[in-house]
């Protein structure tokens, strides 16, 4: 048995603080990258347009529409791996190197010898924890009961407004976690070799420099992830696309690419 030789890992540069200005360059970037290979974007966002869809049917066709929040609120801790093409199209669009499909599909797919199933293995459980945690918020102030009258009913009830709320603070503090721990990790793990704990630090890192401008960061994000589900989730064509080149921009400027790279 040959023993195999792995890349020597990358070391890891002063992180950079960012502002809000670089944030809005990230964000024109993205734009721009979405626009020069728009049907990269249109693809990887239909396999979450479709899933969307899909669960949304079978929520509704099961009475058990209310589920579909928590899966909703969820979904941007899931988001950022629909991203992981997206990245790989800004990096070769940044750097000339040649993108066709073949050579993009087969960079995500390259990524299950490295560290990228790790991380995704740590989100999964997380989003898997908050639908355990839906779940009891739900039984705490409606029991396990079947529902009774329609969704909105339930959910505009006093116990529905302080469910709402309850659960509000319980995926917020999810998410600000979620969102610490891989807005750096998953474009480093992409773009560089080391281990997916090194990644998680370094982002966590990153934005205790910069807690402002990533506050904001998450914000849109979430604010325009929410907007885009809304009609029908179609509105994810676009924005999924856009934020997932900005997240690649807003990498570059945290951890610039080494000098003689």
């Amino acid at each position: 048995m040959t023993e195999q030789t792995l890349p020597p890992p990358s070391p890891i540069p002063a992180l950079s603080q960012v502002t809000p200005a670089d944030l809005q360059a990230a964000l024109r970037a993205g734009w721009q990258d979405f626009r020069r290979a728009p049907l990269f974007g249109l693809a990887f966002s239909a396999f979450y347009v479709l899933g969307g869809l899909v669960l949304y049917a079978v929520f509704v066709a099961s009475g058990q529409s209310w589920w579909f929040i928590p899966i909703a609120v969820g979904f941007p801790l899931l988001a950022p791996f629909a991203a992981t093409g997206l990245y790989e199209v800004s990096r070769r669009l940044e750097t000339g190197a040649p993108l066709t499909w073949s050579v993009v599909a087969g960079c995500v797919f390259a990524q299950r010898d490295r560290q990228v199933p790790s991380m995704a293995m740590v989100v999964m459980l997380a989003f898997m924890f908050w639908v355990f945690l839906a779940h009891t918020i739900f039984a705490l102030f409606f029991g396990l009961r079947p529902i009774s009258g329609s969704t909105w009913d339930m959910l505009l009830s006093p116990a529905g407004l302080q469910m709402l709320a309850l659960g509000g603070i319980v995926g917020g503090v999810m998410a600000a976690t979620l969102f610490a721990l891989t807005v750096i990790s998953l474009p480093l793990l992409l773009d560089r070799e080391v281990d997916f704990i090194t990644a998680m630090i370094t982002s966590v890192q990153a934005v205790s420099h910069s807690p402002v401008t990533m506050l904001l960061w998450a914000a849109v994000i979430a604010v325009l992830l929410f907007l885009a589900m809304l009609p029908w989730f179609l509105g994810l064509f676009l924005v999924l696309p856009v934020l997932g080149h900005a997240s690649w921009h807003l990498y570059r400027r945290v951890l610039p690419e080494p000098a003689g790279v």
